[in-house]
């Protein structure tokens, strides 16, 4: 085969195998986590107005944290943000390729170890995508270096400092990077150290000069201020991450002196490694249980109560977050009545958590107040799990729902205030315009599918109250509105997790005064209420189905006890879980 030709063949390879690295890294975030690609976008505020660009490019890789949120952003489309992720794998992919020339095209899969090692990292959530642009920004920076001796000189004492800015410490990868950089020609070692020595210090000092006039302390400086979420703390892994980056630019060379007999070997041996480190690597990066949290969270933004249960049904949920979901599913469809205790349940826990000054749990627990009718509470766990974010971002999840919560209380100018920050946004202003003009158009406030129904719903004296007493405010909410079937499924399940089943019965007598009400939990729950009690079960109060299957539960008890493998059929009953059988 003429040498032309093999060369073109390679090229195609190289770049098949790039595509095919992409297409799997889209598939992975597209198909497998599109909740941490939702998780991502609501922990931040992304505005296209002069201040906010200002106050990104007025701080230590500013520039790197502007350009990564303005792709974050994009998140809220969960393909656009498959697509950015798989996007920058490849270039960074490249870059590193680019930099070990010459080196032979047997040691290409080499290129996509610092790569996948970044997607290993990205498994901790609060890695911030800022890492990854600024890594990019830093090997391409590494790419321009010159060749010409002065011109390198030039490099390290204007440049270095620049980069600095603009990515914050990953600039130490070009510092530590220009002694091994000359392609034509090698300076002596002596020089090297020279080079070496005034890069790493020069750049050491310039930080140091930093930390005497920014208002930052001295370690977020020399970590970074946007690389990861919490802003006194640094990935080991991404330090190893620079390092392999500067280690394969700076040697690539040796591997290319390097006489390679085996290519193919070579290549296959290379990728299988490759390869075995994000099969290991991967499920171990991305813990199951706490992204089942993320995706929970997800699904109930989006309000798909359907897959929640489904989600519940596959794998029983057992974390008070994951509990709550699906509480709030089964509510929202109406079903918490009859299969609450199909699932398993955290006492009142598991309905309603308590408050906790957490992001990733505040906006779940959030949506369950708002759809309860608790206005206020809604608000309030919105403003707090958006102040309670590490690194002092805004959210647009969280401006959204303090926006509507304010429309609802008929709070226009505050409500106005929030609407005026969306609109600043790609994603979120067309739903900021079209809300904007009902500000102060009461009629029509009213008579909106949701904002009517939350006014009519809402109580407007629940700023505060004890969180032991949930089910005395669903029974407010419940007097206040009879067709509001969420506070009714919720407040006759709250005593049943508590175990009182006399306080059960006072508020089923209550509801069934006002409406008819007859789900499988409270029939359950009534039959032996008044079995407990010695009392005839009337006629026509529960079903022969339910009282046919009291008296088998009531037998197999006797016989066997609660913990014996035949009372298990009756595990999703509210008599085994008032039996101890079910109870946390």
């Amino acid at each position: 085969m003429p040498i032309h030709m093999s060369r073109s063949v390679n090229r195609i390879g190289k770049v098949s195998l790039t595509l095919v690295f992409g297409l799997a890294a889209f598939v992975f975030w597209r198909m497998r986590f599109p909740h941490a690609l939702a998780f991502q976008e609501q922990l931040q505020l992304f505005l296209l107005d002069g201040d906010f660009l200002w106050s990104r490019v007025a701080e230590p890789g500013g520039v790197a944290r502007y350009v990564a949120e303005f792709l974050v952003q994009l998140y809220n489309n969960v393909t656009l943000g498959a697509v950015v992720i798989a996007l920058l794998y490849m270039l960074m992919q490249r870059l590193v390729w680019r930099l070990m020339q010459p080196v032979s095209d047997a040691w290409y899969p080499l290129s996509f170890l610092p790569v996948a090692l970044v997607w290993l990292l990205m498994g901790d959530e609060s890695v911030l995508l800022t890492m990854v642009v600024s890594l990019i920004l830093a090997l391409l920076a590494m790419w321009c270096v010159p060749q010409n001796k002065w011109a390198r000189w030039g490099y390290i004492l204007i440049f270095l400092p620049i980069l600095y800015w603009l990515v914050g410490p990953l600039a130490w990868m070009v510092a530590l990077y220009l002694p091994f950089s000359r392609k034509k020609e090698h300076d002596s070692v002596g020089q090297m150290m020279v080079q070496l020595v005034a890069g790493v210090v020069w750049l050491a000092l310039f930080v140091w000069l930093l930390t005497r006039c920014l208002p930052y302390p001295a370690q977020r400086l020399y970590f970074g201020l946007s690389y990861y979420r919490y802003v006194q703390t640094l990935p080991y892994l991404l330090v190893v991450i620079a390092l392999l980056c500067v280690a394969l630019a700076a040697f690539g060379h040796l591997l290319g002196r390097v006489a390679v007999k085996r290519s193919k070997v070579v290549a296959i041996g290379s990728l299988a490694a490759v390869v075995l480190l994000l099969a290991i690597g991967l499920p171990a990066s991305f813990e199951q249980r706490k992204y089942d949290l993320i995706e929970y969270d997800y699904l109930v933004r989006a309000g798909q109560w359907d897959a929640i249960i489904d989600k519940s049904t596959a794998k029983q949920p057992d974390l008070p977050m994951s509990v709550c979901a699906t509480n709030l599913a089964l509510a929202m469809k109406g079903q918490l009545g009859d299969r609450a205790f199909a699932f398993y349940q955290r006492g009142v826990g598991g309905l309603l958590p308590k408050f906790e000054r957490n992001f990733a749990t505040l906006q779940l627990t959030g949506e369950a107040y708002f759809q309860l009718g608790l206005v206020n509470t809604a608000q309030r766990f919105a403003f707090e799990a958006m102040e309670a974010i590490p690194n002092y971002n805004k959210s647009g999840r969280a401006i959204k729902r303090l926006a509507e919560t304010n429309l609802i209380n008929g709070k226009y100018q505050v409500a106005a205030k929030y609407l005026s920050m969306l609109k600043k946004t790609i994603f979120y202003r067309n739903w900021a315009l079209r809300t904007e003009q009902l500000l102060g158009q009461e009629e029509r406030i009213n008579s909106h599918p949701l904002y009517g129904k939350m006014r009519r719903m809402r109580l407007t004296n629940d700023l505060l109250f004890s969180e032991d007493e949930i089910d005395k405010i669903c029974g407010q909410l419940f007097l206040r509105d009879n067709q509001n079937t969420m506070a009714i499924q919720y407040l006759l399940l709250c005593p049943l997790l508590k175990g009182d089943v006399d306080t059960f019965m006072n508020y089923l007598q209550v509801v069934r005064s006002k409406v008819p009400y007859q789900s499988t939990v409270s029939q359950q729950a009534l039959a032996y209420a008044l079995m407990s009690h010695n009392q005839e079960i009337p006629a026509g109060v529960v079903s022969p189905m339910v009282l046919q299957q009291l008296q088998e539960f009531v037998q197999t008890y006797k016989s066997a006890g609660i913990n014996s493998p035949q009372m298990q059929r009756f595990k999703e009953t509210v008599w085994y879980y008032l039996s101890g059988g079910g109870q946390p």
